[in-house]
């Protein structure tokens, strides 16, 4: 494979301030996150699905999930919502790339994403969803 084509390309100016912004709107969210707990704080946005159809969908229980995980409760995060590996994950790639757009310049990687691996998140997003909302043990565990 030619190693060209993960080579980041270099942003502009505005980009890396854009980039520096966005990396402090992330800290700042989930700092918010961390002090305030969603389970009884009133200000933290509902799912629409979940008001709109009583469905919780892929993301539901994310917020809490994430004030757990920051006070150190895996287990709670983990039920709130399954996937949150997959979401930390994705969460500190993004914050460690843009901080390295604002500071270097560069991203960590090229990304573009294949059809088929959007596809793929597509279906494994849609898959969680329809089997945490089943009213049938094991997969009632999913629910948040």
């Amino acid at each position: 494979m030619d190693a060209a084509l993960f080579e980041p390309e270099p942003v502009s100016a505005v980009g890396r301030m854009i980039a520096g912004a966005s990396a402090f709107a992330v800290s700042v969210g989930g700092a918010i996150v961390w002090y305030f707990d969603p389970a009884k704080a009133g200000f933290f946005p509902i799912c629409p699905l979940y008001t709109l159809t009583g469905f919780a969908c892929p993301g539901c229980g994310l917020t809490r999930g994430f004030h757990e995980l920051f006070h150190g409760d895996l287990v709670t995060a983990l039920d709130y919502n399954a996937l949150i590996p997959v979401f930390v994950l994705a969460v500190l790639f993004l914050v460690v790339s843009l901080i390295s757009i604002s500071v270097r310049g560069k991203g960590l990687v090229r990304l573009s994403a294949s059809p088929a691996f959007l596809v793929g998140m597509l279906v494994v997003l849609l898959t969680f969803g329809v089997l945490r909302n089943l009213p049938v043990y094991p997969f009632t565990v999913l629910y948040p």
